[in-house]
């Protein structure tokens, strides 16, 4: 869950870990009305590590990170 728009998210995962990268991550954006404002995105965990970094390098702080949706609800 991240405080930035999709299409800056999805510009920074091609820049760092480009086309190929963003699609053995399966990186998808999930639609959910309840947290307005937010962006938040579904990966394998294996490509966790690559996503959190090229987000990091853009300079998107990421809120939390979950398994869940319900996971993310939770403070």
């Amino acid at each position: 869950m991240v405080k930035a728009s999709s299409s800056n998210v999805k510009q920074a995962l091609l820049e760092y870990i480009g086309v190929l990268g963003l699609a053995k991550s399966a990186y998808m954006e999930v639609n959910s009305e309840n947290f307005k404002g937010y962006t938040i995105g579904s990966c394998l965990t294996k490509s966790l590590v690559d996503v959190r970094a090229s987000l990091g390098l853009a300079g998107i702080k990421i809120e939390r990170v979950s398994g869940t949706l319900r996971g993310l609800r939770k403070k």
